[in-house]
């Protein structure tokens, strides 16, 4: 395990710690500086509560890294017919469409399953749009870390994995600020940028569960999740929580759906609660839950 974690020094993310800073101070001056009107600006709690998540999710992760390992790399050695090897530039091309692939449905399904949602709504939680509310990332990631298991067997080591897994969470570091208005449109058609990911924040009817991506929003487009951005949109939770509390933000959604689960009268109910989707209710289809989500009358949702 220790040996795990001192791999985890070596992980991208880690080693872009200073330039992350450093990029979030400059956002913050060219904010404070601006006289756009449209920008919401920002809090200095909302940026240390995300700050403060990311650094505490950065933790958990390496944690998680190593469970997961535990179960990936016997999968890897013992199970996959073949092994890739890493200079095969084959075996960059499916780890790049394979990670990509697999963040958009696991993303997707964040927004489907409410047991999901509960821990991915932390990143959604600030009514703020800036680089440090890429780092408000959820400490419940055990779901996160078990959707990898089609890339080692197809024979792709579980540390490239990793370490691409990665260089997407940085990519996305790129796509959360409003600073950068459109990018020329073949850009704009094939890769997922600031305004697509705006669209994916927004609470919006129009903008809920829309543009999953992680770095290709062509996969937006191929399973028709896509929006683009008609106007800046409003962000948060349709229920926004209203705390800086770095412990409320992680649970308050667990804590609403085991509230649900106890007053509910029937073991169908109990099993809506948890794996049907954010907002579900009893005798409700997904476009009422989401309806009535949006209109904050049920439980947070996006």
């Amino acid at each position: 395990m220790f040996d795990q974690i001192v791999e985890r020094l070596h992980d991208p993310a880690v080693y872009s710690i200073p330039a992350v800073a450093l990029l979030i101070v400059i956002e913050l001056v060219a904010i404070r500086f601006s006289d756009d009107e449209e920008l919401t600006g920002y809090d200095l709690k909302d940026h240390t509560a995300s700050i403060v998540t990311g650094l505490g999710a950065l933790g958990w992760s390496t944690l998680m890294r190593v469970v997961a390992l535990a179960l990936y790399v016997p999968v890897y050695e013992y199970v996959a017919p073949f092994h890739l090897s890493p200079s095969f530039w084959g075996t960059w091309v499916v780890l790049f469409f394979g990670v990509d692939f697999l963040l958009y449905w696991n993303h997707r399904a964040s927004h489907a399953i409410r047991l999901i949602w509960a821990g991915h709504q932390v990143h959604h939680s600030s009514q703020y749009f800036n680089l440090s509310t890429a780092l408000r990332r959820k400490w419940a990631q055990w779901f996160e870390k078990m959707i990898w298991l089609p890339l080692p067997l197809l024979g792709v080591h579980p540390a490239l994995v990793f370490a691409t897994q990665s260089v997407h969470l940085l990519y996305g570091l790129f796509a959360h600020t409003e600073k950068i208005r459109k990018l020329p449109r073949p850009i704009e058609f094939l890769l997922v940028t600031p305004s697509h990911h705006r669209v994916h924040h927004g609470i919006e009817p129009e903008y809920i569960d829309k543009n999953f991506s992680s770095i290709l929003i062509i996969w937006d487009r191929m399973f028709g999740t896509f929006q683009a951005e008609m106007g800046r949109p409003t962000y948060g939770l349709t229920k926004q929580i209203e705390t800086y509390n770095i412990w409320k933000i992680q649970v308050h959604e667990f804590a609403n759906m085991i509230r649900d689960v106890r007053q509910a009268r029937t073991w169908r109910h109990r099993l809506g609660y948890v794996f049907g989707p954010p907002g579900w209710r009893p005798g409700e289809t997904r476009a009422n839950a989401v309806a009535g989500s949006a209109s904050g009358t049920a439980a947070a949702a996006d």
